[in-house]
């Protein structure tokens, strides 16, 4: 079941259900600078920061030259200990730290257990863009990106308080055929 958490977090870290996040400092503190030597940021208590989960999660210097691609095997292999081992708040579909989501695991064991019965009766599944809604797909300037993932996107993504594909994700599926043993 490794592998499955690992689509899962892959998943999550390209598409964070919640996209943008903020925090407010209860008590005035200091940001270390990211360049050594630097000065520190002064953050005065009652600031509200915002931050962009979903850009964290696709940031070259954080992930690797290929933080752009859908890859479950970098939290299997040893990219797992070079990015996020040594800074695990580079990971926040659920947050960090003091602050970690108290229904992760929930969420976890509820997205294993209905992919598992979903891929248990179909054997196939694939976007049906004759389908989606003409609103649902990607405007045609954004196959003039080369270097990022709106190139390649085939739906739409959205986002008001949580992320979601504009217009629904149409998919076809093919049943599985149960064998002699009834899986």
């Amino acid at each position: 079941m490794k592998f499955l958490k690992a689509v899962i977090n892959e998943t999550l870290r390209l598409y964070p259900v919640v996209p943008f996040n903020l925090r407010t400092s209860k008590n005035a503190t200091t940001w270390p600078n990211k360049k050594p030597g630097g000065k520190s940021l002064f953050i005065p208590a009652n600031t509200r920061t915002p931050y962009a989960v979903f850009m964290m999660h696709r940031r070259k210097d954080l992930w690797g030259p290929d933080a752009l691609e859908f890859d479950p095997d970098r939290f299997l292999d040893e990219r797992l200990h070079k990015y996020l081992t040594p800074n695990p708040f580079i990971f926040l579909p659920f947050n960090a730290g003091p602050r970690i989501c108290l229904g992760q695991q929930f969420a976890y064991h509820e997205a294993s257990f209905f992919l598992v019965r979903l891929l248990q009766n179909f054997s196939a599944i694939s976007l049906a863009s004759d389908a989606q809604p003409l609103d649902s797909r990607p405007p045609p300037d954004w196959a003039e990106d080369k270097e990022g993932r709106k190139g390649r996107e085939k739906i739409r993504p959205r986002t008001h308080l949580t992320m979601y594909v504009q217009g629904g994700l149409w998919v076809t599926m093919q049943e599985a055929k149960l064998g002699e043993d009834g899986i």
